[in-house]
């Protein structure tokens, strides 16, 4: 019997928007698309949401990917505001498995600057009763010891809980750990799916 319900924030609850974000601040698509691939795309962007590197740190890394464009990724870089959008009824979502008695979290690769600066773009979190974001214990998924940190912290048991993710990476690790798993594709699939394995 499933008891605890777990959220991936970015793609899940929360868009990830980073080509809307690059735009904001002027760049073409071209530019955009180098862009992306230098910073959200690169291998660099996990140490984002891990914490352990100063932000020194993660510009070099970024420029070293594309030095030409050191200027406009210094730019992108400085405020981190606009790079996720709440989805509309993701408040209403956790609400409403609160209400039919689930348990519900988040556990999401995210950094402290996203939050702080997304703030408003996170207003699903005031619903949940808890969770783990990445940058608070320097830990990333799949790496199993951030699952297994959430089940501890909150006393859940794997085999009563479900994680949602937009990678299939994440989910296979949260089933490795004996949970239930949902691979998210859209809102609309995930909610038809999570409500197709509540019943089942």
């Amino acid at each position: 019997m499933i008891k605890n319900i777990i959220f991936d924030i970015g793609n899940v609850l929360a868009d990830f928007c980073w080509r809307e974000h690059i735009r904001r601040f002027g760049y073409e698509q071209e530019i955009a698309e180098r862009l992306g691939e230098a910073m959200m795309l690169s291998t660099i962007w996990p140490e984002v949401d891990r914490g352990v590197w100063t932000r020194e740190e993660l510009l070099a890394g970024f420029v070293a990917n594309a030095p030409e464009l050191e200027t406009e990724i210094r730019t992108v870089f400085s405020d981190l505001s606009t790079l996720v959008k709440e989805r509309s009824g993701s408040a209403a979502w956790i609400r409403s498995l609160k209400a039919e008695g689930y348990g519900v979290y988040y556990l999401s690769n995210f950094s402290k600057r996203v939050e702080e600066e997304a703030a408003g773009e996170l207003s699903f979190l005031q619903e949940m009763d808890g969770g783990i974001l990445s940058y608070t214990v320097r830990l990333i998924k799949p790496d199993p010891a951030i699952y297994q940190m959430l089940l501890e912290r909150y006393r859940l048991s794997a085999e009563e809980s479900v994680f949602l993710d937009d990678s299939a990476d994440n989910v296979e690790a949260a089933r490795n750990l004996g949970m239930h798993g949902i691979l998210v594709e859209s809102q609309e699939q995930a909610m038809h799916a999570l409500q197709k394995l509540l019943r089942s």
